[in-house]
């Protein structure tokens, strides 16, 4: 049994990634602020803590010096951190270099949640410049600190627990949420821009696998490997479903695609989930909600 810290941990991403945690007895500790995560998310066995990392120095309160902790509490998406880009700046830099100095006292190993974003270009906008500044922030302390650091850089993640409501919910999360409630699905420019489209479960035995890797200092990046355009996506939810094209969104890049090999080849990560599966789940379980 280890003794495991999850920023961000009532979150999406967070609360998959507990979730094996305790299936696999291990002590979990979370800290979240609830800016975007949800208290329905705790699971039973987890201690969750209210706070933010950004405002905090000294993480002392909360549990003896974890073995590892996986850096996954950030303000996420991009078109919000336009709308709010110094508490972007904030939550996903400042918190990131209170984290690390903690963890360089007590010497604990780091896994930090990257973006794919990061390819797209480091200006594009504020999501993905405070991110790119906490990936700085790793190597820094990686190089001149000598810390245990890897960063895992995340394509489209989707699944269970992730946001179906407000400005930080994902397109398969709006989409989701639209054709269950009988709405057109909104689709912005053309729909012909293309993203990697990755399970939550891949993610966190990719988590789970960098958490085991003997090279620490690596950037990770944990995809499916396979995308496809807002148009497909739209399609695996019925052709016949109505949509409606808004405008397109500022920021963001036409294409997403992972290449998964040095993920394979550094930490045996293979991803098996398949998108077209995970719609069809919604659309049973939408017909059987109807019997």
């Amino acid at each position: 049994m280890k003794k495991i810290l999850v920023t961000g941990g009532a979150g999406f991403i967070g609360t998959n990634l507990i979730k094996r945690l305790l299936k696999d007895n291990h002590k979990v500790v979370s800290l979240d602020n609830y800016s975007t995560g949800l208290k329905e998310n705790h699971q039973y066995g987890c201690q969750y803590f209210d706070v933010d990392i950004s405002t905090i120095k000294d993480f002392n309160f909360f549990m003896d010096t974890p073995d590892i902790i996986y850096h996954l509490a950030a303000i996420p998406r991009i078109q919000p951190s336009f709308n709010h880009p110094v508490d972007t700046y904030h939550a996903n830099s400042t918190s990131t270099i209170n984290l690390l100095e903690w963890a360089r006292r007590r010497k604990c190993k780091v896994i930090y949640a990257g973006s794919s974003s990061f390819h797209g270009g480091i200006n594009k906008n504020p999501y993905t410049m405070t991110k790119y500044f906490g990936e700085q922030l790793c190597e820094l302390y990686y190089k001149h600190f000598g810390m245990d650091i890897n960063i895992c850089r995340f394509y489209n993640v989707y699944g269970p627990h992730h946001l179906t409501e407000g400005e930080y919910c994902t397109v398969v999360g709006i989409f989701e949420r639209q054709y269950i409630n009988g709405k057109p699905l909104t689709i912005t420019g053309d729909g012909e821009q293309r993203r990697d489209f990755t399970h939550v479960d891949d993610i966190v035995d990719g988590l789970i696998l960098t958490s085991k890797c003997k090279s620490w200092g690596v950037s990770i990046e944990l995809g499916r490997g396979k995308n496809y355009s807002i148009n497909e996506l739209a399609d695996m939810f019925g052709e016949e479903r109505t949509r409606k094209y808004i405008d397109k969104r500022p920021g963001e890049v036409r294409s997403t695609l992972c290449d998964i090999g040095t993920a394979y080849s550094i930490i045996g990560y293979d991803p098996k989930r398949n998108l077209y599966d995970y719609v069809e789940s919604i659309k049973t379980d939408q017909i059987l909600s109807l019997v």
